[in-house]
């Protein structure tokens, strides 16, 4: 990186196991300066994400930011089915982590957002949902100024090619359509991390036991999320090498040059009955002059676990 300065990002997760890794990433990478987590419904109830929200800001040392409870269901239609199958019945089974003694922000995650982008000086805000785009959306239309101070959206999201939650549709974006269409159509910059990306940062069990020779509590933590990770997809998909998928959008911000990415607009479909939820990304030639959104299509995956590696190294 050519930056002195530690790029400030605002984190908006569904905790979740990768999430969780997500603001262990963050919070270890000096590069990086987290501002505030905001939470949102999702892997689960959002009582359940916000608990263990403040619970692994507590045990990554993020004892000084907010961390606020966002929406509790999508923007138009009744919640979805959170995904226990792969995050437990509490988001985060069998991952020793401490209580959440933090303080919770009374403001709602919309406004936490509005009020920090509209705070920092504009162009220094990266926003990095790795859940659902539900807070983000109500932000910026709770604010319209933010659309043009921030600095860039990197989201955890999508797919160009096929989803997981439906054969066209990935989790995030599944979960509330009409947001994500609000969060791509909007002015900013957008670089969507999709599933077509985050598959190729597999945690293998030669990489889990990386992450465990570091011999730390983070590194203990972050070993149990992928253990439990592994195991969840196993009986899941029927393979135990399970995709890191929100890490991968804070490594991208942490360092742009681990991302391979491409400029094409993207449009995400919300009345389709059986392509609802899709992120549609046109890649059949060069994308028009003024293109804001980027589609995320190759990882450096070497690099991509040294920056996890020494992110509990730090943290620890």
């Amino acid at each position: 990186m050519t930056e002195t300065a530690p790029r400030k990002i605002i984190l908006d997760c569904d905790p979740g196991y990768d999430d969780a890794a997500a603001i262990m990433l963050a919070a270890g990478s000096p590069g990086l300066e987290v501002l505030a987590i905001t939470t949102v419904a999702g892997n689960q109830t959002i009582g359940k994400v916000t608990n263990n929200a403040l619970r692994i800001a507590r045990m990554a040392g993020l004892k000084d930011i907010p961390v606020a409870r966002g929406a509790v269901r999508p923007l138009l239609r009744p919640a979805v089915a959170v995904a226990s199958q792969i995050h437990g019945e509490t988001g985060l089974d069998g991952v020793d982590l401490p209580e959440a003694t933090l303080p919770l922000d009374p403001r709602p995650a919309a406004q936490v957002i509005v009020d920090i982008i509209m705070r920092e000086p504009e162009g220094t805000v990266t926003l990095v949902p790795t859940g659902p785009l539900t807070n983000i959306a109500i932000a910026a239309r709770l604010e319209p100024r933010i659309v043009s101070r921030v600095r860039e959206v990197v989201l955890m999201g999508g797919a160009w090619r096929e989803g997981n939650a439906t054969p066209c549709a990935e989790f995030n974006i599944e979960n509330d359509p009409e947001a994500a269409q609000i969060v791509f159509s909007e002015s900013w910059k957008v670089t969507m991390v999709g599933l077509d990306l985050t598959y190729q940062a597999r945690a293998s069990e030669e990489v889990r036991e990386r992450i465990r020779a570091v011999g730390n509590p983070s590194s203990k933590c972050l070993w149990q999320i992928l253990e439990m990770f592994a195991e969840n997809y196993r009986v899941w998909r029927g393979f135990d090498s399970p995709p890191l998928h929100d890490p991968c959008a804070v490594a991208y911000v942490l360092d742009p040059t681990l991302l391979e990415v491409r400029a094409a607009p993207i449009s995400v479909e919300t009345h389709g009955t059986l392509t609802y939820g899709m992120t549609v990304a046109d890649l059949r030639g060069p994308a028009p002059e003024g293109c804001n959104t980027f589609v995320a299509l190759r990882i450096d995956v070497d690099r991509f676990w040294d920056l996890m590696v020494r992110a509990v190294e730090h943290l620890g």
